[in-house]
């Protein structure tokens, strides 16, 4: 018997039918003999349709109205999945996120788990039940308030609850298969990856992969809990994010595949995937004074107004002039907290002009062993130039390499690039099933 906590996420349970579905599976594990506790985020679009209509009602919501607001739609799901399980002869008991024993900090729309203590969700698996955890949702420690968890917020309740339960593994249902080599989506002939690292993955989720997000999967690496991705439309395997070794007999990703079967030498660089990002913009600081400190208030700056960036460039100080242009990438949702923020201390940091370019688009090669692999960047720019795509930012890692393009050229680049390092399967078409790609 073995402990399995599954998350199914809105595409999953986005109508009756689709429930009554993902109950079917459910009950069919318990059934088998395994304990289950289950964590749903809300049906399909319920709360994008939640924060339309607060916005209907005011433009400026108070945030802790709106947390309480939007954990509506997970309670929605779980009582109906709850009912859903019941009818088909299994003990289900449904909990919010609160009688879950999800602790956060005070931090409404994306507040941080810092403890689990799931006292009333071991009770109800120890009495035989299914229990059903709302997602995306917990509860204050001070005041003891609603929040919600941000993006992503259903992902990192279902491993946090694995954890604090001793889970045997955490299943995380999607609408594709498991972990491609690149967004289904854009490249139909992506790979399914059959295990990789949590390294790995937290490259992949970090730039750009929507099919585990970041913090769930740093969650998983700390408390090192196993994590299967696995699609709730079909029966296939999936993917298994794990440091543990492969057993005998299996493969770990592609390029180990082809490796064990003799296609390629064993110390070839081991490529998990090419993972892309829309959703970033680029700020270039027009003539910064090249002295020291500079750099540092710019960066202290945009800290304070609370933005995190990503790729960082400064260009080689022109020597006529001692002046130097800063450009760095960031959320496109935090550009205008960051410009505002730059234009305000402008005359102490004494730059002449801000750019603000939010077309641009990110591009990882991400994989094992590529610090030891020098040709890896020389295939990766060569690729980018047959295709004729410019490249205006680069940035690496040990297990990493990220380069900027425009946007309107971007998903040319995933897939010239994923060509040119042999990802592309030759047996079949990868399936997005409810075209969310999570």
């Amino acid at each position: 018997m073995a402990l399995i906590v599954q998350k199914y996420g809105g595409s999953s349970v986005a109508d009756a039918d689709s429930i009554k579905r993902v109950a079917k599976r459910i009950a069919e594990a318990k059934r088998a003999g395994d304990d289950v506790v289950v964590v749903v985020s809300a049906m399909g679009d319920t709360t994008d349709e939640l924060i339309d209509l607060a916005q209907q009602v005011t433009p400026l919501p108070p945030q802790r109205e709106m947390d309480i607001l939007l954990t509506a739609g997970e309670r929605i799901s779980m009582s109906l999945l709850a009912m859903a399980i019941s009818n088909l002869g299994v003990e289900a008991q449904s909990f919010t996120g609160q009688q879950a024993g999800v602790i956060t900090d005070d931090v409404h729309g994306k507040a941080r788990i810092i403890d689990v203590t799931p006292s009333r969700i071991q009770a109800a698996v120890d009495s035989g039940a299914v229990a059903i955890v709302a997602g995306f949702q917990g509860v204050t420690q001070r005041t003891n308030d609603v929040t919600t968890l941000g993006r992503g917020g259903s992902d990192t309740t279902a491993v946090a609850l694995a954890a604090g339960l001793g889970a045997d593994v955490c299943e995380i249902y999607t609408d594709v298969d498991g972990v491609f080599t690149a967004d289904p989506r854009i490249v139909p002939s992506a790979r399914k990856i059959d295990r990789i690292s949590y390294d790995e993955m937290l490259e992949m989720a970090a730039s750009g992969a929507k099919v585990l997000m970041l913090r769930c999967v740093e969650y998983a690496r700390r408390y090192q809990v196993p994590v299967h991705v696995r699609s709730s439309f079909s029966t296939r395997t999936g993917t298994l994010v794990t440091d543990e070794p492969a057993p005998a007999g299996t493969t770990a990703g592609s390029a180990d595949s082809a490796a064990a079967e003799g296609a390629a030498p064993m110390e070839q660089p081991i490529i998990a995937g090419v993972a892309h990002d829309r959703s970033e913009a680029k700020i270039t600081i027009v003539d910064v004074p090249d002295v020291p400190g500079k750099a540092a208030r710019i960066f202290e700056v945009v800290a304070g107004s609370g933005v995190n960036l990503d790729m960082i460039v400064q260009n080689v100080s022109v020597a006529s002039t001692g002046r130097t242009d800063i450009s760095f990438t960031l959320p496109a949702s935090d550009g205008a907290a960051a410009t505002a923020a730059l234009t305000q201390h402008q005359p102490d940091i004494g730059f002449t002009s801000l750019q603000y370019d939010d077309t641009i688009g990110k591009l990882s090669l991400i994989g094992a062993g590529m610090k030891s692999h020098p040709g890896v960047s020389a295939k990766l720019f060569a690729a980018l130039s047959d295709a004729g795509i410019n490249i205006e930012m680069i940035s690496t890692s040990e297990i990493r390499i990220s380069v900027v393009t425009r946007a309107d050229q971007l998903d040319e680049a995933v897939r010239a690039v994923h060509t040119a390092f042999d990802l592309d399967s030759a047996d079949e078409q990868a399936v997005v099933y409810g075209g969310t790609g999570r």
